[in-house]
This record gives C-alpha cells, sequence and structure tokens, in this order.
C-alpha cells in the first residue's frame, strides 16, 4: 500500500480535513477474514463525534453549495482519475478486510467508480426545466438545489462500491457529507477519502466517523443533518427509515432480499449454470442481490440441480490474500459464519435435504463457510423466507411458471429476480409478474450500472427515492420554481 493515513496502524476519523486518532475509548476488531487474524482497530465513537463532523460540514456547505458546477465536476475528475491510478491498490484493500476476491474486489471498487463518473456530469444532471409564456407574461423556471449536510450508512459488504454510490453524487450536487462506513471494513473507506482530499476536495466537505448503534441514532436525530443514505438489513434499514423521518429528514434505506433464480426446461445450460454460480456464491454470497433461491421449474429441476452439484464440487474456496486462484472467499467473520451454519440446520430440520453441506469446510484458518444447496425446499420454510446473506442456495421445485412466480412473490422481498429461458412469451410473464425492482432475463445479478437507480421494492427499500441515477440526484438536491413577470406595465412604471 502507498503511503496513507493507514499506515499510522490506527483507524481514525476524518473531521473537517484533519485525521484524529481517538484513544481511550472501545473499539472493534478488523479482520482479514481469510485468516482471522486482527489487522486494525475501529473506534466505536459516540454521539459527539457526529456533532464534531456535522459543525465541520456546516461550515464547508457555505461555499461550497455556491461553487459552480463545472468547478465541482473538475474535483471529481481529478478523483476519478486518482481512483484509476490506485485501482490495483484498493482492490487488494478490499479483499484484506472483507475477503473477496481479488476479482470480485475489483468488481466492487469499479461500480462505485461508475458513480464518481456520472458525478463528473453534474452540470448536465442539474439543469432544469423552463417554460416561457407559461401564464400571460410569466415564464416559468426550475432549478435543483443542494439540501445540506447529507450523511451515510454502509454495510461490510462493498467497502468501496457502496460508499461510492453515495458521497460523490451527494458531493458533487453541492452538499456536504458525513460517512460512516461499517466497522468491520473501515479502511477502503478512509483511502477513498484520502483520495478525495488528494483531488482537491476543501476540508469539511467529506468527514468519516466510526461507530455502532449510538452514532447510527445520532446521525438519523442531528437536527442539521437533512438526508440519510443507508443500505444493510431490512431491520435496521426500517429503523433507519422511521427514525430518520422522525425527525425531519428524507431518507433511502435499502434492505435485505431473497432473490430468485428461476429455470425454465429451454434455458441454455452452460451460460445459465455459470450465471448461478456467480450470483449465488460471488462475495461468499454476501450481497443483497446473490441469488438465494434457485426454481428449477417442472422437467428442468432434476438436471439442474446435478449440473449445480457438479459445479459446486469444482468451486475452489481458499485464502483470496494469499490464493489468487481462489474462486470463492470467506465471510466476514465469526459470527457471519456461525449464523450461516446454524440456518443450514434449521432447513434440514425443516425437511429439505442437502445436495451439498458447506459446514464441511474446516480445514479453513478463517471464516469459512463452504458453497451449499439445499435442495426440495418449500416456500414457507424459513430457508425460503429469510434473508441468509451466505453460500447457500436453497432450491424450489414448481410445477409451472405461474406457481414459481407466486412463490417468488411470498418473501415480502423486492430486490431482484432472474428468469432463464429461450422464451420470449416466459420472460414477459415473468417480468411483469414478479413483484420487484430488478429483473434479469438469462442475466444472474440483474444489478444495474450507476445511470440507473438501483430500485428495491416491498421489504427491499424504504423511502421514495434510489440510490445512483437520476432519482439520486433527485434525492440530493430540492427544486426551486421561480415564475417572473416583466410586461410593459412594469416598464411604464418605472421608466424603461
Amino acid at each position: 500500500m502507498t503511503a496513507s493515513v493507514l499506515t499510522r496502524g490506527d483507524v481514525p476519523v476524518l473531521i473537517g480535513g484533519q485525521w484524529l486518532a481517538q484513544d481511550g475509548g472501545a473499539f472493534t476488531d478488523v479482520h482479514n477474514p481469510s485468516t482471522g487474524e486482527t489487522i486494525a482497530l475501529t473506534p466505536i465513537c459516540g454521539a459527539g463525534i457526529v456533532d464534531q463532523a456535522v459543525e465541520a460540514a456546516k461550515r464547508a456547505f457555505v461555499s461550497w453549495s455556491n461553487t459552480p458546477a463545472p468547478a465541482r465536476a473538475d474535483v471529481m475528475f481529478k478523483y476519478r482519475s486518482l481512483l484509476s491510478a490506485h485501482f490495483d491498490e484498493l482492490a487488494k484493500l478490499v479483499t484484506r478486510e472483507n475477503g473477496k476476491t481479488l476479482d470480485e474486489a475489483r468488481g466492487d471498487v469499479k461500480r462505485g467508480m461508475e458513480v464518481v463518473e456520472l458525478s463528473c456530469g453534474i452540470a448536465h444532471l442539474l439543469k432544469g426545466e423552463i417554460v416561457p409564456q407559461i401564464a400571460q407574461e410569466i415564464d416559468g423556471l426550475t432549478t435543483r438545489e443542494p439540501i445540506g449536510v447529507c450523511a451515510g450508512i454502509t454495510p461490510f459488504n462493498f467497502p468501496a462500491m457502496v460508499p461510492m454510490w453515495m458521497y460523490p453524487l451527494a458531493i458533487a450536487c453541492g452538499n456536504t457529507f458525513i460517512l460512516k462506513p461499517s466497522e468491520k471494513v473501515p479502511l477502503t473507506a478512509l483511502r477513498l477519502a484520502e483520495l478525495f482530499l488528494e483531488a482537491g476536495l476543501p476540508e469539511g466537505v467529506l468527514n468519516v466517523v466510526h461507530g455502532g448503534r449510538e452514532v447510527v441514532d445520532a446521525i438519523c436525530t442531528h437536527p442539521d443533518i437533512a438526508a440519510v443514505s443507508f443500505v444493510g438489513s431490512s431491520g435496521v434499514a426500517q429503523h433507519v427509515y422511521t427514525l430518520g423521518c422522525q425527525h425531519g429528514k428524507r431518507v433511502q434505506a435499502a434492505g435485505g432480499a431473497k432473490n430468485v433464480l428461476v429455470v425454465m426446461a429451454d434455458a441454455d445450460p452452460d451460460p445459465t449454470l455459470r450465471a448461478i454460480m456467480g450470483s449465488a456464491y460471488g462475495c461468499a454470497g454476501q450481497r443483497c442481490m446473490a441469488g438465494s433461491l434457485l426454481v428449477g421449474v417442472g422437467e428442468a429441476a432434476d438436471g439442474l440441480q446435478r449440473r449445480v452439484v457438479e459445479a459446486i464440487d469444482a468451486l475452489k474456496v481458499g485464502n483470496t490474500s494469499d490464493d489468487p486462484s481462489a474462486q470463492m472467499g470467506p465471510v466476514i467473520d465469526e459470527a457471519a459464519r456461525d449464523r450461516v451454519r446454524k440456518y443450514i440446520d434449521t432447513g434440514l430440520g425443516e425437511g429439505a435435504t442437502l445436495a451439498r453441506d458447506g459446514r464441511a469446510l474446516t480445514n479453513q484458518r478463517g471464516f469459512f463457510v463452504g458453497p451449499t444447496l439445499l435442495d426440495n425446499a418449500n416456500p414457507d420454510m424459513k430457508i425460503a423466507r429469510e434473508e441468509i446473506f451466505g453460500p447457500v442456495l436453497t432450491m424450489l421445485r414448481p410445477k409451472s411458471l405461474e406457481e414459481a412466480i407466486e412463490w417468488a412473490n411470498r418473501s415480502g422481498y423486492g430486490n431482484g429476480a432472474t428468469i432463464f429461458t429461450s422464451s420470449g412469451r416466459c420472460a414477459r410473464d415473468f417480468a411483469r409478474g414478479v413483484q420487484c425492482g430488478m429483473i434479469g432475463v438469462n442475466i444472474g445479478v440483474p444489478a444495474p450500472m450507476a445511470v440507473f437507480s438501483f430500485s428495491g421494492w416491498n421489504r427491499s427499500f424504504y423511502g421514495d427515492l434510489h440510490v445512483q441515477g437520476t432519482e439520486g440526484v433527485m434525492f440530493y438536491t430540492r427544486q426551486k420554481l421561480v415564475l417572473s413577470r416583466w410586461d410593459k406595465g412594469y416598464q411604464r412604471q418605472f421608466g424603461w
């Protein structure tokens, strides 16, 4: 790693452009999940750190909000260049503290950079509308203006991408920002912030704090924070949304999911299998867009199960820090490993059968669960309804596409659903019938590029405006309408 604030051996906060160590309080371990070793300690700060960050952000907002949009874009272009120059460093840092394979970590960084690239066009994205002569001698125009101090609370599973879903667009719109990354993966966020300062971002425009629920609640209730963005579990998403709205904030809170992969008998076998394996076991299943329910419709089921089992047997699980050939890494920590194993136990207790058992992987030093396939489940089982957030695929066997759609809609989540088929009719019926925000047709992970919004539905999202895309710009700005009248009567009155 190049010389940076991270070489000091602590995990500091960033307040008003200053890196400040937090001594004397509680800390939590940051692990390398592949080995289980502690690589850093994150301070668990209190509400006071939020007050400090807000004061710095308020001071910076005065000048930053009045900085011309092209000048803000110029900083974003410089930031994009630095991210590109440090791309490999950032990817290795993601792998070290999260456990992704290096290819997955590169994807994490790259998808975040797409939002920075979107933000480089902020002058275009902020254009308003005008209607001359909307009434007699009256012209109407709208502008979009920044809303103030914004905050983001991000999870462990995408240390680079999810923070960059939030702060680049918010800052490009003219706001200032407070980022609270997951205490489990703070190092990537700190390096991203450090590079942003190097790009010329003024002090106080981006601030970074650490902590647990006390800091989250302080963000949601602080009177000088205008908007809160959140990504995490559905339970916490609902809490952040409810608490933030009660205190007058606009909130976008993305939660969990139970995404389905529906396979018809006419699906192309090889690309379908590759997509299923990447969706279910990529990032060790720790994605809100991970395929979790494998739905083999009718006669497709037996052959599908056999092919997935063969692919699981060929999948190499290993230490992603040391072994570049590893195809799947660990889960984030010991608690996650134990939770996933417990879900497998639960599935067996409910009557599902084990086609492959990830609990048998015991020769690894880190926090590993092997790829698991639970077969012969039904949609009322706990393993079919709840988010497991690990490398566990639960297989259902409906008799028809209509039954598959009905089962898919039972979970109450609404992030993603994919169908694998050669039939345009089946694809259309599926896309119209499934109640979720992101649909894939022969695509394992239908996560949108940055120009589109990440549009979860139901229990997968609390709020009105989603992250990324046009909705992201709308979330971080508010509209002003100007009606003006300069008719001849005014000209005569003032002697013009």
